[in-house]
């Protein structure tokens, strides 16, 4: 891990992470509308390809924000985010899920999503 976070940097972040979550997951609905339309040779009230290349260019300058702060992307639908941390001597990752409105759970790294636990109010 590069980067490790204390619950309180990545909860501090937890502002930037939603506006830039909430703008990710409108394009990413806009474009998987358009591209549907495009192969179907539907009209889009979307726009055409050069509205799609716009669109996947946005995703990826999205997309990239989340790295660049050294939180991990898990999942891009639905979103799922990691941030590195420590909780003692132990590495975990604390874990966001698209719709959730804070941080709050966390799992280690061996363990993945299905072993997500809230994180503890002393971490």
């Amino acid at each position: 891990m590069e980067q490790t976070f204390t619950v309180q940097q990545a909860r501090d972040l937890m502002p930037a992470v939603l506006a830039r979550a909430s703008q990710l997951v409108a394009v990413r609905a806009d474009l998987a509308e358009l591209q549907a339309d495009l192969r179907q040779g539907l009209p889009s009230p979307l726009g055409g390809l050069p509205e799609a290349k716009g669109l996947e260019a946005s995703l990826g300058e999205l997309v990239a924000w989340f790295p660049d702060r050294g939180i991990e992307i898990k999942s891009f639908a639905p979103l799922l985010l990691d941030f590195p941390a420590m909780f003692g001597a132990e590495p975990v990752l604390l874990c966001w899920l698209e719709g959730e409105t804070e941080l709050g759970w966390y799992h280690r790294l061996d363990c993945g999503f299905p072993g997500r636990r809230l994180i503890p109010a002393d971490a």
